[in-house]
């Protein structure tokens, strides 16, 4: 219980030095744009980096990597039905997809694992799942497809050396060549890159605290629809998905059924925000969804962690 409070009242103070940043207009008019922009192409490419050349590829593949991979590529596809019914545009369909099964591995997944799992190193399945396959392909998918009513349709050689414009897709690829080779990096090289990395989390925080003023109330729009579609989806059927698949499939029980479940539940990203941000995509259905899935969480992770243990 402690470790789900702890983990939300963390990403909470930061988010809220963000909105009294952006009530005092301390960062201009472009502030939350600049702090997304910044942790897309700087922070978390080195982030990204820093965490998979370090990673142990073959230490995650297991049975929580499974689930991870089946239940999120699920709850992501979910979403897609119901947006293309309503008719919903293009980057609206991509970003809404993302955040219903994109979740908050890092900043808040890390600690409510150490403190409810009993083991940090539960999450490494989902953050290595999401930084690989999940970050690279959306990230991709925001930069070919058409923008939100603009029409305009990429040619087939920019879809082709898209993944190579794409600084998470680069960052990926060299992380993982890192670790799969063994290489070890010099101190000069990795330093500052962990230096950059560490900016990765807050400037998205920040910038979504930025974004919160004067920001309708989530749901409200046009994007209500989508909005709590991908709410429903992300903080009920993803863990329930989890649960059902973990085990009525795979037999788990104990704290492997947990640990499934209560990384299920985690909201969605605050880095579907930061990438909406950059490609411009659907930015108020991002935050919004951030915003509500988080506070919707907390009692659903709450109730998981009475019930399992």
């Amino acid at each position: 219980m402690v470790g789900v409070l702890e983990g939300f009242l963390v990403i909470g103070v930061v988010v809220v030095v963000g909105y009294v940043l952006g009530r005092g207009g301390l960062l201009g008019d472009q502030g939350s744009k600049v702090l997304a922009r910044t942790a897309f192409f700087v922070a978390t490419p080195a982030l990204l980096f820093t965490t998979l050349s370090r990673s142990d590829v073959g230490a995650v593949l297991s049975s929580g990597l499974v689930v991870t991979a089946l239940t999120s590529t699920l709850a992501c596809l979910l979403f897609v039905p119901v947006a293309l019914l309503r008719r919903r545009p293009a980057g609206e369909v991509v970003v809404g997809s993302m955040a219903s099964g994109y979740v908050n591995a890092g900043n808040l997944g890390i600690p409510i694992a150490a403190y409810v799992l009993g083991d940090s190193a539960a999450v490494a399945p989902v953050l290595l799942f999401q930084l690989a396959i999940l970050t690279p392909l959306f990230t991709t998918l925001m930069d070919v497809l058409p923008g939100d009513g603009r029409g305009e349709r990429p040619g087939w050689v920019r879809v082709a050396l898209a993944p190579l414009r794409n600084p998470i897709a680069i960052a990926t690829a060299a992380g993982l060549t890192v670790s799969a080779t063994g290489v070890v990096l010099p101190e000069p090289v990795t330093a500052p890159v962990e230096l950059l990395a560490d900016l990765a989390v807050p400037a998205m925080l920040l910038a979504f605290g930025i974004s919160l003023h004067g920001a309708r109330r989530p749901g409200a729009g046009e994007t209500a629809g989508s909005v709590w579609t991908a709410v429903l989806i992300k903080n009920v059927l993803h863990p329930l998905i989890a649960w059902a698949f973990a085990a009525g499939v795979l037999g788990l029980t104990g704290p492997a059924l947990l640990a499934a479940v209560v990384l299920a539940a985690l909201p969605t990203a605050q880095n579907v925000f930061g990438y909406a941000v950059r490609y411009d995509r659907a930015v108020p259905l991002a935050r919004d969804v951030a915003l509500a899935s988080t506070v919707v969480a907390v009692p659903v992770l709450l109730v998981i962690a009475a019930l399992l243990t």
